[in-house]
C-alpha cells in the first residue's frame, strides 16, 4: 500500500521537532557545563585571582567604586569592569570563589551567544549550532570563564563589539541565512534603525571593553578593522565606526570613570597609562618575557580538543578551497584572528591571557568548515570526520589510563577517576566507530562532544575537589579560622607570591614576613623559607604539610605552646 504524502508530512515535522529539542538540550547543558559547573570547586589559584577578588570585595564593602584598593592603597593595574561585577556578585549571593568568577562566566555565555547570532545571520542555524558546541568546549573558553580575571571579560566585551563592526560594515544580510553564506546588502545612506542599534552597541561593548582592560581594547579592534580594509579596500565601510552616535555611545560607558578616578588619584594616568600599558607592551619591566613563539603553542592549546579542525579551516581559508561566497567577510575573520596574536608577538610582555580575543574568529572559522563538509554530497575524507570525534575521547583516554595505572599520590580516588575516564572513552570509541561506518558522521562528532563534556564532569566532581590544598590556600586557611587569635598573629616566610596573595584573601589582611628577632609563633613557610630555618639551627615543628607551596610550622615556643597548634588539626 502506498504512503500518502499526509502521513509523511506529520513524521518529518516530528523528526525536525524532536532534532531541534535535542540540539537545544544538548546546547544548553554543554554552555551550563563548560562555562557554570563548580566554579568553587577550587580556591583560588595565582596571584591575580586573591588579588581581583580582594579589591572586588574592599569595593562591596566600603562603598568605593571607583578607586580600586588593594590592601587599602589604590591600585591601578587594570580598570574596575570586572571589580565591579565580582563586587555585585558578592553583594548578592555573598564573598565565595564561585561568585569571584561568575563575571567572568556570564561574559563567556554573552560572547558566545552573540557570535552564534553572527554565524546565524551569515551562514545558518546549522553552523550556529556546532559554534554554540565547539566553542564552550575548547580549553581556553572553560580555562578563563573559570578564572576571577579580568581577561575573560575583556575578551567578551571586544568579541561583541567586533559582532557589531560585522552589522555596522555591512557584512551581516538583512535575512538569516538557511543553508550558507549571502551577500549582505551594501548599506544605504539614510542607516536603518538595525543600523542605528548596531552603532550604539559598538560604542557601548567597545567602552566596557576599555573599563576591562584599558585602550587594548581600541588597538585591537581598530587594527584588525584597519588590515580587514586594508585587504578589500572597504575604507568607506570602515570609517562607518567613526560615526558621531559610536563616539558618543563609547564615550558615555568608558570615560566617566577615567575623569573621576582621574581626579581623585593624581597620579592615576602616570601608572595606569604610562607603566601599566605602554611599559608593559614596549619593556620587559614586568618580568613576563617569553620567545616570539610563545603564542603558537597557547593558541593550540587554546583550541583543543578542536585543534586540528581549526588549523585544517585556517588552511583551507588561505588556500581558498572553502567555497564560501562572502570572500570579504572571510577576510574580516581572519584579520579579527590574527591581529592580536601579531600584536602580542610583538609585546615585550607575554601572557596566554592576551590572545584570548582571538579564539572566538578561530573557531567561527572551525563551525564554518565543519558545517560546509558536512553538508556535501561526497565527503572528501570520511575517516577525517572519525579523527575530530576521536580527538577528545583520545585525550580522555589518555588521562584515564594515566591515573589508572599511576593515580596521583597513589590515592584510591584517583584510581576510580581513571577508571572511569577509560569506560567512557571506550564506550565512545566504540559509538564512533560504528557512527563513522556507517556514514552518521555529525552524530559521530556529536558523541565526540558529548563525552568531552561528560568528562569535564567527571573531573569537577572527582578529582578537583580532592588537589584544592595542593594548588589553593584555601584549605589551610580554613583550619587557621577554626582559631581567629591563631589566625591574627600567624605570619610568613618566603611564600610564593600566589599563596601570599590567596592566604591574605582568606585570612581577610595582608600578612607579615617572619623575622628572626621574634621567632616563636606560628608560620606559613616555603620549601626555601624551611631550608633558611633549617640553616639558622631554628627550631621548628611541622603542623600541616598536605600542600605542594607552603607547610604551616610553629616556631620556638614551649611543648604547651605546640600541643595548641597541634590542636588545629582536629576539625572540632
Amino acid at each position: 500500500m502506498a504512503t500518502t504524502f499526509t502521513e509523511i508530512a506529520p513524521t518529518k515535522k516530528r523528526n525536525g521537532i524532536a532534532a531541534r529539542v535535542g540540539w537545544a538540550v544538548l546546547i544548553c547543558a554543554t554552555l551550563y557545563v563548560c562555562y557554570f559547573s563548580h566554579l568553587g570547586a577550587i580556591g583560588f589559584v595565582g596571584p591575580d585571582e586573591p588579588r581581583y577578588a580582594w579589591i572586588a570585595r574592599d569595593m562591596a564593602e566600603t562603598g568605593d567604586w571607583v578607586t580600586p584598593r588593594l590592601y587599602g592603597k589604590p591600585w591601578f593595574e587594570k580598570p574596575p569592569l570586572y571589580y565591579w561585577g565580582a563586587a555585585i556578585c558578592f553583594k548578592l549571593f555573598g564573598v565565595s570563589e564561585a561568585a569571584a568568577r561568575l563575571p567572568s562566566a556570564i561574559s563567556a555565555l554573552l560572547a558566545t551567544l552573540a557570535l552564534a547570532w553572527l554565524a546565524w545571520r551569515i551562514y545558518g542555524a546549522e553552523t550556529a549550532r556546532w559554534l554554540l558546541l565547539l566553542l564552550p568546549t575548547t580549553v581556553g573558553m572553560i580555562g578563563f570563564s573559570h578564572a576571577a580575571a579580568t581577561d575573560m571579560p575583556f575578551s567578551a566585551m571586544l568579541t561583541i563589539a567586533m559582532v557589531c563592526v560585522a552589522v555596522i560594515v555591512g557584512l551581516v544580510p538583512e535575512r538569516p541565512s538557511r543553508d550558507g553564506a549571502q551577500h549582505a546588502a551594501p548599506l544605504r545612506d539614510d542607516a536603518t534603525r538595525k543600523q542605528w542599534v548596531a552603532l550604539i552597541l559598538f560604542g557601548i561593548f567597545l567602552g566596557l571593553a576599555v573599563l576591562a582592560k584599558g585602550p587594548a581594547a581600541i588597538i585591537l579592534c581598530g587594527g584588525a578593522v584597519f588590515v580587514w580594509a586594508l585587504f578589500t579596500k572597504r575604507w568607506r565601510d570602515a570609517l562607518r565606526l567613526l560615526h558621531p552616535t559610536a563616539i558618543a555611545a563609547f564615550c558615555l560607558t568608558a570615560l566617566p570613570w577615567y575623569i573621576v578616578c582621574a581626579r581623585r588619584n593624581p597620579g592615576f594616568f602616570r601608572i595606569f597609562i604610562i607603566e601599566h600599558n605602554f611599559k608593559r607592551f614596549l619593556t620587559p619591566e614586568f618580568q613576563h618575557i617569553q620567545p616570539f613563539w610563545f603564542y603558537g603553542p597557547i593558541l593550540l592549546l587554546a583550541l583543543f580538543p578542536w585543534t586540528g579542525i581549526a588549523i585544517s579551516a585556517v588552511i583551507y581559508v588561505f588556500r581558498r578551497k572553502l567555497g564560501m561566497q562572502l570572500d570579504v567577510l572571510t577576510t574580516y575573520i581572519l584579520c579579527w584572528a590574527c591581529f592580536p596574536i601579531i600584536f602580542f608577538t610583538v609585546s615585550k610582555s607575554k601572557l596566554p591571557g592576551y590572545i584570548l580575543p582571538a579564539i572566538p574568529a578561530f573557531v567561527l572559522l572551525t563551525a564554518l568548515a565543519l558545517a560546509k563538509a558536512l553538508r556535501m554530497e561526497k565527503v572528501p575524507i570520511p575517516a577525517g570526520f572519525a579523527v575530530i570525534a576521536l580527538t577528545p575521547v583520545a585525550a580522555i583516554a589518555a588521562v584515564g589510563f594515566f591515573e589508572y595505572s599511576q593515580p596521583m599520590r597513589k590515592a584510591a580516588a584517583f584510581g576510580r577517576y581513571g577508571f572511569e575516564c577509560l569506560l567512557l572513552s571506550c564506550a565512545v570509541i566504540f559509538a564512533v566507530c560504528v557512527l563513522s561506518i556507517r556514514k552518521k558522521y555529525a552524530v559521530a562528532i556529536l558523541s565526540g562532544v558529548v563525552a568531552w563534556v561528560c568528562f569535564l564532569v567527571l573531573t569537577y566532581s572527582r578529582p578537583l575537589p580532592s588537589m584544592d590544598p595542593w594548588f589553593s590556600p584555601r584549605a589551610l586557611a580554613s583550619k587557621l579560622l577554626r582559631d581567629p587569635q591563631t589566625a591574627a598573629d600567624i605570619r610568613c616566610l618566603r611564600l610564593q607570591r600566589a599563596w601570599q596573595y590567596g592566604l591574605n584573601f582568606y585570612l581577610h589582611r595582608p600578612l607579615k614576613e617572619w623575622e628572626p628577632s621574634k621567632p616563636r609563633g606560628f608560620v606559613i613557610a616555603s620549601a626555601s623559607g624551611m631550608q633558611e630555618l633549617n640553616r639558622n639551627r631554628i627550631r621548628y615543628e611541622t603542623l600541616d604539610d598536605t600542600s605542594f607551596s607552603a607547610i604551616l610550622i610553629f616556631v620556638g615556643g614551649s611543648q604547651k605552646d605546640s600541643q595548641k597548634a597541634r590542636a588545629l588539626e582536629s576539625p572540632n
